[in-house]
């Protein structure tokens, strides 16, 4: 599997959902990750809040390779991509609301 398409993209594919109309917070996750339910929960309401927008988790420990592939060290880590599947933001740790929002018009 490669993480990314040829033109550095990541797209249903990869990720096992479906891209997000005008962004796609991707959310790298664990099952004992108390952050990560934190994270789930900002980025869910960000989501719902800012149309166009979806959020996908992903289990780092069931999807190893791309964990790998994107250099991914820590859970959670959240990945905004824009619209084309662009990785335009990347952050380790709990993500604040308006931390999020900020990065997100960077997609927009």
């Amino acid at each position: 599997m490669r993480a990314q398409d040829e033109d550095g993209r990541l797209g249903p594919a990869e990720l096992g959902a479906g891209l997000g109309e005008r962004a796609t917070l991707v959310q790298f996750s664990t099952a004992f990750c108390a952050p990560c339910r934190a994270t789930r929960r900002v980025l869910a309401d960000v989501a719902a809040l800012v149309p166009g927008v979806v959020h996908v988790e992903i289990d780092a420990e069931a999807r190893l390779t791309l964990v790998r592939a994107l250099d991914i060290r820590r859970t959670p880590t959240v990945l905004v991509l824009d619209a084309d599947g662009r990785i335009v933001r990347r952050a380790a740790g709990q993500p604040r609301r308006a931390d999020v929002l900020a990065a997100l018009g960077e997609a927009l």
